[in-house]
C-alpha cells in the first residue's frame, strides 16, 4: 500500500497507453510539481459521475499508474504532459484532498489464467472493419485502413494491447481494466464488440 497523488479523468487509461494532458487547474499544477520533484508517478481513475474540474466527482476504485515521460512548463504555470500508463492499481481509501487528490493504493497484478481463443475476437474486429468501410463509402468518404495487429507474446500485455486497439466505449475499457486476468479480459472484449457491430449495422439500415 502506498500514498499516491491521483488524477481523476473522464476517460480510462490502460497500461501501455500514452496519455497527453494539459494541466491548468491550480491543484493539479501542484500535483505535477510534486511528481516532477519525486518519481514522476501519479494514479489515474475514471470519473463515474461529475466533472474533471472543480471536484465533487464520483470515482472508480480501479485505475492505472501514469508515468510522466515528457513535459513543458507553460507561461502562467500551466503544464503540457505526455504520460504513459504502467501498472494497474486498486484504490483502498481516498485521503483528504489537500492540496490535490490523494489515495492509498496498491498494485493489482493480473491473475494467471489459461489461454483463451482469440479467433472469435479477431473475427469480430474484421467484421467491424468491413462494416465501417461500408458506412464510409455510403457517406462518400474513403474507408480508413486499419493497421495489422502485432500481438505481444505475453498474455497480459496482449490483452491490454487489444483493449487499447479496439473501438470500445470508456465503460467497456474500464471493465477490461478491472477484469481479473487476461483470459477474462479477452472474453469481455469479445462480447463488447457485439455492441459495436450492432451499432454499425443499425447505422447502415
Amino acid at each position: 500500500m502506498t500514498e499516491l497523488p491521483m488524477f481523476p479523468l473522464g476517460a480510462v487509461l490502460l497500461p501501455g497507453e500514452e496519455l497527453p494532458l494539459r494541466i491548468f487547474e491550480p491543484r493539479y499544477r501542484r500535483l505535477v510539481e510534486h511528481c516532477l520533484a519525486t518519481d514522476g508517478r501519479f494514479g489515474v481513475v475514471l470519473i463515474e459521475r461529475g466533472s474533471e474540474v472543480g471536484g465533487g466527482d464520483v470515482r472508480t476504485d480501479v485505475g492505472t499508474v501514469a508515468q510522466i515521460d515528457r513535459y513543458v512548463r507553460r507561461m502562467g504555470g500551466e503544464f503540457t504532459l505526455v504520460c504513459r500508463g504502467t501498472e494497474r492499481i486498486r484504490v483502498r481509501s481516498w485521503l483528504p484532498e489537500d492540496p490535490y487528490p490523494l489515495a492509498e493504493a496498491e498494485p493489482w497484478p493480473d491473475e494467471v489464467q489459461p489461454a483463451v481463443d482469440l479467433i472469435p475476437l479477431l473475427g469480430k474486429r474484421d467484421e467491424i472493419e468491413r462494416l465501417a468501410a461500408q458506412l464510409a463509402r455510403r457517406d462518400g468518404a474513403k474507408p480508413r485502413r486499419w493497421p495489422k495487429l502485432k500481438l505481444p507474446e505475453n498474455p497480459v500485455e496482449r490483452s491490454y494491447f487489444l483493449a487499447r486497439a479496439l473501438p470500445l466505449s470508456d465503460a467497456d475499457r474500464h471493465r477490461a481494466l478491472a477484469a481479473p486476468g487476461p483470459a477474462d479480459r479477452i472474453r469481455l472484449l469479445t462480447d463488447a464488440l457485439d455492441d459495436v457491430i450492432a451499432s454499425l449495422r443499425f447505422r447502415l439500415q
